[in-house]
């Protein structure tokens, strides 16, 4: 008989999760350490982190922080080792390091260009990239990207954004044609309106966050807690024949 009970367990892990100071990241991590996966989250915001740290720690989770900068590509192998120091090489990678400026398409400049596909969708592959190896030593391995609603739709001001969530969709396909037959599964998680530092300009206004909420096939916007299952799916060996998928969790705000 099927032990569903091991499928899903992902105890005694080890997980890498950029831009776990705050929203999404910091929700996936907690996740993660509280079902018995040693995480390591990194980012620039040294005092953010910690908060997290203590999150998880107060519910007897086990996590170490990396501060550093994830867009200093000169730094990317010395910090790289940085993460594999605390449990060693992550069995699971989630990238959720972000950042949407909300410009109008006139104002958007070149450094911000580069700062948002940066961020969003470089910093991801050359991550994944350098952890690759060990995992495939180990023939096991779970990366998790963040896509978005706009990987598939445009919103207003939000053009780059947008163009680097389509990215990540396509590129979620690509390292799963490269990896997975190394037993490494990457897939996709795209969150539809979920409070977090990224959405704070558009929850601030109860009129639009009704109207987004009269949008889905639920009736309401998410709350963080929604990610949890389909992240345990994903990085668990239950979703073993699932790879190169982007999975929308966004209450059927796409099926309308």
């Amino acid at each position: 008989m099927t032990d569903y009970k091991t499928d899903f367990s992902i105890e005694k892990k080890t997980a890498l999760v950029t831009g776990g100071g705050s929203g999404i990241g910091r929700q996936l991590a907690c996740v993660l350490a509280t079902a018995g996966v040693n995480v390591v989250i990194t980012g620039r915001r040294k005092e953010a982190l910690m908060g997290t740290i203590a999150t998880i720690e107060s519910a007897g989770g086990v996590a170490r922080a990396i501060v550093c900068d994830l867009t200093d590509f000169s730094q990317l192998e010395n910090n790289c080792q940085r993460f594999c120091e605390p449990f060693g090489s992550p069995d699971i990678l989630i990238n959720a390091a972000g950042v949407n400026l909300r410009q109008e398409t006139s104002d958007i400049t070149e450094q911000d260009w580069d700062l948002t596909l940066d961020i969003n969708l470089k910093v991801p592959f050359f991550i994944a990239r350098h952890l690759i190896p060990a995992m495939k030593k180990k023939g096991d391995g779970k990366i998790i990207n963040i896509a978005s609603l706009q990987s598939e739709r445009a919103f207003a001001n939000s053009l780059p954004y947008g163009a680097s969530k389509g990215g990540i969709m396509q590129m979620t396909r690509a390292m799963a044609e490269a990896w997975s037959q190394f037993g490494i599964n990457c897939n996709a998680i795209a969150p539809g309106f979920f409070p977090t530092e990224l959405t704070e300009a558009v929850f601030t206004d109860q009129q639009k966050v009704a109207s987004l909420a009269a949008q889905t096939a639920t009736g309401r916007n998410g709350v963080l807690s929604d990610l949890n299952g389909p992240l345990l799916f994903l990085v668990s060996q239950a979703s073993n024949y699932v790879t190169g998928q982007t999975l929308y969790i966004d209450g059927g705000f796409t099926a309308k």
